[in-house]
């Protein structure tokens, strides 16, 4: 009978399975390769304490009072002058903040999908993205991913025999494939999106988190560059290059769209935290996020480096993988047929976790794949962390 008062909409919606996962993580003894948790060592907590005393001297008012709903003027001016750097050209009228990239996905989701709406994903595809286009009621479609990240000649197949309203993506490190869309196929796919009109929704969280000496230019900096700004649509977050628990992360959004997400903004939430991001205003005008960043890369680097050599030693006949050029996951497939998800049944009771790959699939799921997660891992622990898998095969 109480089934019947809950909205249909959500009867079915699940639980992520990271965050269950979390709950086998704090366990006695399990090393976690699960979560994509930034790693709390690297939390500039000097930066973070000079920039909140600065807060509570001098901007303690407006910190603790309501703000307008698209976000504190001063800290959209510092994320559009963040943005030029990443080759992004916008103006303050430009950007909405959000309370993380999660509530940026979820307002985009209800500004631009109704029930029925043929949205594509790569295959494989951010899990929590999943959620809130299901709980939109869209029609996912998928499409496979390489080396080079979304296959965009298998996009353009469909797209020329569907009506599709968006393709959402993670071009650059991505999550969970840990892959990197290529130049060539970012071009394709803005070109894509301007023939057959459809929105391009570019989630970029760990673009600053890159191991090597290229850059990757975003979508939304093609898209202007081809005369094609208004299709796409652009999202980050502070959550892992500063701290995740102040909760900020923004869009970057055509005029034709901005009304409505600042409505649907007022009817969530009516606005971010005007305390933390009075915090992250004060943290980015004293120049330390370079350096934070220099340091998460470098960190974050040598785990990644440590974990694909521990894996190629000891599980290189078993699992298939991509090294990652940046980002916080390396994503593995076995090479025979495996349930990595009753798998996990055996490798939890040996003391390590991971996230199986069936749970970011829109449908028909790679069953023999797995996520891992190195970033907040010790040396040790990775090392001794594969030696468990390898154990757990036998």
């Amino acid at each position: 009978m109480s089934q019947n008062k809950i909205a249909k909409k959500v009867q079915n919606l699940q639980s992520s399975a990271i965050r269950e996962l979390l709950k086998h993580s704090k366990m006695d003894g399990v090393i976690s390769l699960g979560g994509g948790i930034p790693n709390p060592d690297l939390f500039d907590r000097e930066g973070l304490q000079i920039a909140m005393d600065q807060v509570l001297s001098s901007a303690w008012k407006e910190a603790f009072q309501y703000g307008l709903s698209e976000g504190s003027p001063e800290l959209r001016a510092a994320i559009c002058q963040l943005l030029a750097e990443r080759a992004i050209v916008c103006d303050v009228d430009d950007v909405v903040v959000t309370s993380g990239s999660q509530q940026s996905l979820d307002i985009l989701a209800r500004a631009l999908i109704d029930p029925g709406d043929i949205v594509v994903v790569e295959r494989p595809t951010y899990l929590a993205a999943l959620q809130v286009l299901q709980l939109a009621e869209a029609d996912l479609r998928s499409v496979g991913t390489d080396g080079d990240g979304m296959i965009i000649d298998e996009l353009e197949a469909l797209v020329k025999t569907t009506p599709v309203k968006a393709v959402y993506i993670v071009p650059t490190f991505g999550n969970p494939g840990g892959v990197t869309l290529a130049e060539h196929r970012r071009k394709q796919l803005v070109e894509l999106s301007q023939r057959y009109d459809f929105v391009i929704i570019e989630d970029d969280p760990y673009g600053e988190i890159n191991f090597t000496d290229k850059t990757f230019t975003p979508l939304k900096a093609w898209a202007a560059e081809s005369g094609n700004s208004d299709n796409v649509i652009y999202t980050s977050t502070f959550s892992k290059i500063l701290a995740p628990g102040a909760r900020v992360g923004w869009l970057v959004v055509p005029g034709w769209l901005k009304r409505q997400v600042v409505n649907l903004k007022q009817a969530t939430d009516l606005h971010t935290s005007s305390l933390s991001q009075s915090l992250t205003y004060h943290y980015l005008n004293s120049g330390r996020l370079a350096g934070q960043i220099a340091l998460i890369r470098e960190a974050y680097k040598h785990k990644c480096q440590t974990l694909c050599e521990q894996l190629e030693s000891a599980l290189g006949d078993h699992l298939t993988f991509h090294k990652p050029m940046g980002g916080m996951f390396l994503w593995a497939r076995f090479n025979y047929p495996m349930d990595t998800t009753q798998w996990l049944k055996k490798t939890l009771a040996n003391g390590v976790v991971y996230v199986p790959g069936e749970f970011f699939y829109c449908n028909d799921p790679d069953h023999a794949t797995l996520r891992m997660s190195y970033v907040s891992v010790t040396d040790e622990n990775l090392k001794e962390a594969v030696l468990r898998l390898k154990a757990s095969l036998n």
